[in-house]
């Protein structure tokens, strides 16, 4: 009788010290938005109808009214140090980081607007760490989106304290996302439910 092969694994094996932003843009066949936090892969689940719908809605109301100087990007890696590497769902940048087609990501020196849809398996990253890097990095303001209970999209905005480096509330939208910072913003919110299934 003859044993089997151990089954082995192609994923590399972590350094010692975690991985890098470096790592994270050149290791080959990453799972597709793979983020880095904290030195470690992160591998995110299938996305779920309301994450992506709720993606579509606001990066496409915010391409309707952003100024000439800023850009919308979706799920785009954010280079905050060599440690973390996350990919906010959607971003809004500043123009003039934008080189070409072929980019993988943007510093965080950039980010004007970072939004996070929040899903059953990255809930504290979401709503916890990512927030926490974010305003550590400088990012003036942030976005979380959670689903309501009718299944409509809850977007909670925060905006920087510049002496504190953390978020403040500013407001909870339901149904209507209207703002004026970081520049006009209009977005109906409605579109996105149990009518959308």
């Amino acid at each position: 009788m003859t044993a089997e092969p151990l089954h082995t694994t192609s994923w590399p094996v972590p350094p010692q010290d975690g991985y890098t932003v470096d790592d994270l843009l050149s290791l080959p066949d990453l799972p597709p938005h793979t983020e880095l936090i904290d030195g470690s892969l992160v591998f995110v689940s299938p996305q779920r109808s309301f994450h992506c719908l709720v993606n579509y809605l606001l990066t496409h109301g915010l391409r309707r009214t952003v100024p000439d100087d800023l850009r919308v990007r979706q799920e785009m890696t954010v280079v905050i140090d060599k440690r973390q590497g996350p990919e906010p769902d959607v971003s809004v940048i500043r123009a003039d980081a934008v080189v070409g087609l072929s980019e993988t990501h943007y510093h965080v020196k950039d980010v004007v607007l970072a939004v996070e849809t929040v899903s059953p398996d990255s809930e504290a990253r979401d709503r916890k760490r990512k927030p926490q890097l974010y305003a550590e990095a400088g990012i003036p303001h942030f976005w979380i989106v959670e689903c309501g209970p009718d299944e409509r999209p809850v977007v909670h905005v925060f905006e920087l304290d510049q002496v504190t480096r953390a978020y403040g509330l500013t407001g909870i939208h339901h149904d209507r996302l209207k703002l004026s910072v970081p520049f006009t913003i209009d977005i109906d919110l409605t579109s996105v439910g149990k009518r959308s299934a």
